[in-house]
């Protein structure tokens, strides 16, 4: 088996584990709404280069929970591809938000695209 022909399996298998995944984890409990709570330190995800030379592109959903003094309280992904959403995971962990008076629940979206 080629080089190219063992990544596009390994990508195929790993697609098929995401949507796997995002099929049997219910978001039950979790506003499907974009987050409206204003981030006061917002940090960029770094491309991973291994999706990059497979040309994996794509959006990372996360449900986020933000407690009131505007730490993550709680992330749940809800989509994207497996090899893009440690580095989402990773730059979201370093957010932090405006506080507010209650916590505040709502999605935050990581687009993944060639050139970033």
């Amino acid at each position: 088996m080629s080089f190219r022909a063992w990544q596009r399996a390994i990508g195929a298998v790993l697609l098929g584990l995401a949507l796997v995944t995002a099929a049997m984890s219910p978001t039950a409990g979790f506003a499907q709404d974009e987050l409206t709570r204003k981030v006061r330190t917002r940090v960029a995800p770094v491309y991973p280069d291994i999706a990059r030379r497979m040309s994996i592109t794509g959006v990372v959903r996360v449900v986020v929970v933000v407690a009131p003094n505007g730490s993550l309280k709680n992330t749940k992904v809800i989509g994207g591809h497996p090899l893009l959403v440690n580095a989402a995971m990773d730059a979201l962990k370093r957010w932090r938000f405006e506080p507010a008076a209650e916590e505040s629940t709502g999605i935050v979206e990581f687009k993944f695209q060639p050139g970033q």
